[in-house]
């Protein structure tokens, strides 16, 4: 193609006056140093290739970005341009067939673009604990477990180290366990479930006093129990209440309650796995359980920690292609590489971070999968931009755009900057908001 000129070469190209664009046959690829991207139309004196150097390896699937979906757009615009001669040709055209400007027209406009990074996520319901047999279960140690609260009834001589008693009844794996509920039997006796932070670790009667108290109160409240004050005192209207709820759980009326009486957790639980069975003594691990909301994990490389925080939303696609919105609902500390593990993933310091979904009924029915996550990486405001496929490679090195001007068309150098939903950040001497360019269709 003719420069609005008539020299023959394209206007507005960087280097060099001498330096006219290098004569490669259509569809021939750009050199290595031209730092091209993959797919992009390369503007040459005899039409368009595409340029492809090695350093555009493939990036793995969790780092994947939107520049990805931009060079498939323009793949196929780089053929077009060549058969059609937009770019150039041999000159054995006549007048009447060169092209009288760009097959299609897009302006630069002024925007705000928003990058995203797409990760491997994980479905489920989070991460299990653990409910052990209390202190004094035969030789268990009644250590309790982060978040999954303190293990559930043993003997009455709960400091003698003596047998505890025989399991009775276990829950089903699955099974959703709510306040006041039992967790399982020990000698036909209901162990319950209770809400609360703190695990019974003493025994509370008439006359205690404390934080504990005010959780047993608060639990007995919401269960419908009555005549009584919530507050941090055990009184014997308090004690009264107990003895109701002993009695509902076929237990003995004693109007106290003693260290591992219950089990406490903060909300309902669901069960994932029973690690003993009807018969066995109770000891050691009982059960693990979850919470029982669906929500996404996701191992963050720490290099995306900026694009994470409480209240972040990010677009989870399921495995038939659906999506939900989900909220980061926390985000926890940095693992440390491991120098030691021959395993890449395990060198690599990860950010776990956690993603809730209000809408539960728009996870379908799957209870665990592997799904995609898509963050917001970067927002860049107030830049200009133009489809990403208008972009053409110089053959010498960078990116020119065609303007479409009064007199024809000519290019025009830019400097890139974000790619982000099929559009890419453009700078340059001539670069204004609203100019036409080119866009091969």
């Amino acid at each position: 193609m003719t420069a609005p000129d008539g020299t023959g070469e394209l206007r507005g190209q960087p280097g060099p006056s001498s330096a006219a664009l290098e004569v490669r046959s259509a569809g021939e690829v750009a050199p290595e140093e031209s730092g091209g991207e993959p797919g992009v139309p390369v503007v040459t004196d005899d039409g368009a290739g595409t340029a492809d150097g090695p350093d555009h390896a493939r990036r793995k699937r969790h780092r994947r970005t939107s520049l990805i979906v931009a060079v498939a757009i323009v793949v196929a615009a780089a053929a077009g341009l060549a058969a059609t001669g937009v770019l150039g040709g041999d000159g054995s055209d006549t007048a009447s067939d060169a092209p009288s400007g760009p097959a299609a027209t897009a302006k630069i406009q002024r925007t705000t673009l928003t990058s995203t990074e797409t990760v491997d996520g994980t479905l489920g319901y989070g991460a299990e604990t653990t409910v052990r047999a209390p202190a004094g279960s035969s030789s268990d140690s009644g250590q309790s477990q982060p978040g999954g609260g303190q293990a559930g009834q043993g003997a009455a001589d709960s400091g003698s180290g003596a047998s505890a008693g025989i399991v009775t009844w276990l829950p089903e794996d699955g099974t959703t366990i709510e306040r006041g509920e039992s967790v399982y039997k020990v000698d036909q006796e209901k162990v319950p479930l209770l809400y609360g932070s703190t695990p019974f670790y003493r025994t509370l009667q008439d006359g205690s006093e404390g934080s504990d108290v005010k959780m047993l109160e608060e639990n007995l409240s919401k269960l419908g129990y009555d005549g009584f004050t919530v507050d941090d005192e055990y009184t014997s209207t308090t004690a009264a209440a107990v003895e109701e709820w002993q009695e509902d759980l076929d237990r003995e009326e004693t109007g106290k309650v003693e260290a591992g009486d219950a089990v406490v957790a903060d909300g309902a639980r669901r069960v994932d796995k029973t690690l003993l069975s009807p018969g066995d003594g109770l000891s050691g691990d009982i059960l693990t359980w979850t919470g029982t909301e669906r929500l996404i994990t996701v191992d963050l490389d720490v290099q995306y920690e900026d694009s994470v925080k409480e209240g972040t939303t990010a677009t989870v696609t399921l495995p038939d292609d659906t999506s939900v919105t989900a909220v980061v609902s926390d985000v926890g500390t940095p693992s440390t590489p491991s120098d030691d593990s021959s395993d890449k993933e395990s060198k690599t310091a990860t950010l776990p971070v956690e993603l809730t979904v209000k809408d539960q009924k728009k996870l379908g029915r799957y209870q665990a999968a592997s799904v995609d996550v898509e963050l917001k990486d970067e927002t860049r405001k107030d830049v200009l931009a133009v489809p990403i496929n208008a972009l053409l490679a110089n053959s010498k090195g960078g990116y020119v755009i065609e303007v479409v001007t009064a007199d024809g068309t000519e290019y025009r150098p830019v400097e890139l900057g974000m790619f982000a939903d099929n559009m890419v950040e453009v700078s340059g001497k001539g670069i204004t908001e609203g100019l036409v360019v080119g866009v091969p269709e």
